[in-house]
């Protein structure tokens, strides 16, 4: 008898235990929904920050990864709260299209060409325009993401730049409509050339011990710049966002210890993003 006591004992102190650990009966779980590119993803940025962002708000965050293209497009269709993507031109016509508030610029890194070591083209060191105009002068492949991302609407704007065409016609320029790391895969099978955010270089250089068959050959020149920024989805455009979550991550991502924490993060002892002053 006095047994039976004793376990139900432990019982109900388990079970008092368990409630108190435990959200409230009919307490939501606070989840902001997020829509981001790859290269945040990829990189291991946000799987990085989450458990800052988690212990010192208490929301949680989940994150779909795609082309910033598409990303804004979930936004538009009221499928995520908050945005992290890099198109500065699409971001600004989606504000100004009523779909997103507070764009908030938060960090960048820059883009790189990568290509094979040998150099068939003969653009190393070059600037952006002549590079371009190389590989097209001497017909090397070249692979796109294809996708609308923010890297693909980067490198279709560094072709007009240069004062040509997009090539999307032509035999060696190639549309892989995959992630950045798939399309630089796909580069290194055909000796070919891709424009990259540098941080999933560095990410594919690691995967590759550190001897990777592409190169960077194109990096540092001012058209390069890569720049990402948070967007709140517009609440007025969607009844179910949580524009409120949206603010709170937005405003978190430029705090003092937030940008110390982007800043420290690396790979292979390399800084991957940098804060935008």
């Amino acid at each position: 008898m006095k047994r039976n006591i004793g376990i139900s004992l432990i019982m109900i102190v388990s079970l008092f235990s368990f409630l108190l650990c435990s959200p409230a009966m009919g307490e939501e779980v606070k989840t902001l929904r997020m829509a981001t590119t790859t290269s945040t993803d990829n990189t291991g940025l946000l799987d990085y920050l989450k458990p800052h962002f988690v212990k010192e708000t208490g929301i949680d965050i989940q994150w779909v990864a795609t082309g910033t293209g598409k990303a804004l497009k979930l936004g538009e269709n009221c499928d995520a709260d908050v945005l992290l993507v890099h198109a500065p031109d699409a971001e600004k016509k989606y504000i100004a299209d009523g779909f997103g508030v507070d764009r908030n610029v938060v960090m960048y890194n820059d883009f790189v060409i990568i290509g094979p070591a040998s150099d068939p083209a003969g653009i190393k060191g070059k600037s952006v325009k002549e590079a371009l105009n190389a590989v097209l002068n001497k017909n090397e492949k070249f692979v796109s993401r294809g996708d609308q991302s923010g890297t693909h609407k980067a490198e279709q704007k560094l072709w007009k730049e240069s004062g040509l065409s997009v090539p999307d016609k032509e035999s060696w320029y190639v549309q892989s409509g995959q992630g950045m790391l798939s399309t630089i895969n796909m580069a290194a099978e055909m000796n070919g050339y891709t424009l990259t955010d540098r941080g999933t270089y560095i990410k594919y250089e690691d995967n590759m011990k550190g001897n990777p068959p592409l190169k960077i050959l194109i990096e540092g020149d001012e058209l390069l710049k890569n720049i990402y920024s948070v967007i709140v989805v517009n609440p007025a455009k969607c009844d179910n966002v949580k524009s409120d979550l949206a603010k709170v991550f937005s405003e978190w991502m430029s705090k003092l210890s937030t940008r110390k924490l982007i800043t420290d993060f690396k790979l292979s002892g390399k800084q991957l993003f940098f804060i935008s002053k």
